[in-house]
Parts: structure tokens; sequence; C-alpha cells
């Protein structure tokens, strides 16, 4: 797999205290730049900018998916196996309420890996995954 550029992504959030907080000290990420309104975050080596919006009522949608309901919207990153392995049971002693917890998605086919999803506490849905062959990215 060829190395990416780091991407670049603003999400919006009703509450900059508790989200900064939930990246910060759940995630364990490394906060950047930040004002009243806004918060950079490194996201494994990509940029995460948390952007202050009042809450929505916007309805929540999923998509099934090997027999899940996927959240959508969601984002997230692909780890390398052990990292994501590691993170899944921090997220699990920090009592994190998973959308989908965290199992092995299309075993055994094309596309195999591992993924987790959960909320920040926004509401913004976040999927972590993780091939044991990152060749299997973009397979079909």
């Amino acid at each position: 797999m060829a190395n990416l550029s780091p991407f670049h992504l603003a999400i919006p959030v009703n509450d900059i205290t508790k989200c900064r907080k939930f990246y910060r000290e759940v995630l364990g990420l490394t906060e950047g730049r930040s004002s009243d309104h806004w918060v950079d975050f490194d996201f494994f080596g990509h940029q995460l900018v948390i952007h202050y919006k009042a809450e929505s009522s916007q309805d929540r949608h999923a998509n099934p998916v090997d027999g899940k309901q996927v959240p959508v919207p969601h984002f997230g990153i692909v780890l390398p196996w052990p990292k994501f392995h590691e993170l899944a049971d921090q997220l699990k002693t920090k009592n994190i309420t998973f959308l989908i917890e965290p199992y092995i998605r299309f075993e055994g086919e094309v596309g195999e890996q591992a993924t987790m999803f959960f909320n920040d506490p926004s509401g913004n849905a976040l999927e972590f995954k993780s091939f044991k062959d990152p060749d299997q990215l973009f397979a079909s």
C-alpha cells in the first residue's frame, strides 16, 4: 500500500469542552491550535478539527453492512492491526458504548477487516478499522 498524504477533516460538535476531553483523554489525541470555537487534533498523523455548531435535530441514518447497522455519516481511520486491538481494549476499559462492538467483518472474504463504531459526545459516529493484510484495503 502506498503512503498516503495526511488528510484534513473538520466536524461539527455541540459541546467543545466535552468533545475536547473525549478526543484528548479517551482517544489519546494530541491537541494543536485552538480557539473558543474550534480545536485541532493530531488524528493518527492527520488533522482533525472540531468546530462548534449548535445541536441539530437531524435524524440519524444507518445502512446494513455484514449484518450490522452502520451509521451514516461516519468517519474514522485505518490503523495497523496491533494498534487497532490495543485501542479497542483501551476503549473497553473506558466504558465506551459501542454502536458496533469490535469484531472481524467479512471474515475469510476479500476485504476481511477488524472494525468498531462508537459516537463522540456530540453524536458523531466514528469507525476504526484494520486489515491484517493492508493490501486488502481497496480489494474488490
